[in-house]
């Protein structure tokens, strides 16, 4: 066996698992074709509601410890998506393979504006959800594993960033 089909039939290895394991997993497929369907004006919802079905589900531990007040918390998030808009509309086109170093403060301050309203991890599944060919997922575990552990919200978007790149450089070895 090669290199490729190991790395092929690890990555299937830890699907199967994950689908298997993971009960949040239906929260994920809801809120990502909710986001969609929000993104086009199909559904009675906003971007932010539906990007909310995963994060009160997945981030439940932050909306326990942090509780935002509900309405000022949906405001801030409505102001961002509607900032950025246009950003989050191009990123939404596009697919990890195309990030570009040059994009890392650009990213990286996307990231931050979402974490000063989300958190760490809340700014990743948001973005994923918004973006998901560009984005990926991203939480403390996943960044300790990753020898960048979180820092304090606000701080983290270069971390983000350079976890993307490894991302990039995962996708590429695995598309070759």
């Amino acid at each position: 066996m090669t290199g490729k089909e190991i790395m092929f039939e690890e990555v299937n290895r830890g699907h199967d698992a994950f689908v298997k394991n993971e009960p949040r997993d239906l929260f994920y497929r809801a809120a990502t074709e909710l986001v969609s369907l929000a993104l086009r004006n199909a559904v009675n919802l906003t971007v932010a509601e539906a990007l909310a079905v995963l994060l009160h589900t997945w981030n439940r531990g932050y909306f326990r410890f942090q509780r935002p007040d509900k309405a000022e918390h949906f405001a801030s998030l409505e102001r961002l998506l509607t900032e950025y808009h246009g950003v989050i509309h191009e990123y939404r086109k596009r697919s990890i393979d195309t990030v570009d170093s040059g994009e890392q403060v650009k990213i990286a301050n996307l990231f931050q504006e979402f974490e000063g309203v989300l958190g760490p991890v809340g700014a990743a599944k948001a973005l994923h959800l918004l973006a998901p060919r560009f984005f990926p997922l991203w939480d403390r575990a996943i960044a300790r594993a990753r020898g960048v552990p979180l820092r304090k919200a606000g701080f983290n978007g270069d971390r983000y960033f350079k976890f993307i790149v490894e991302a990039q450089a995962q996708y590429r070895e695995l598309k070759r």
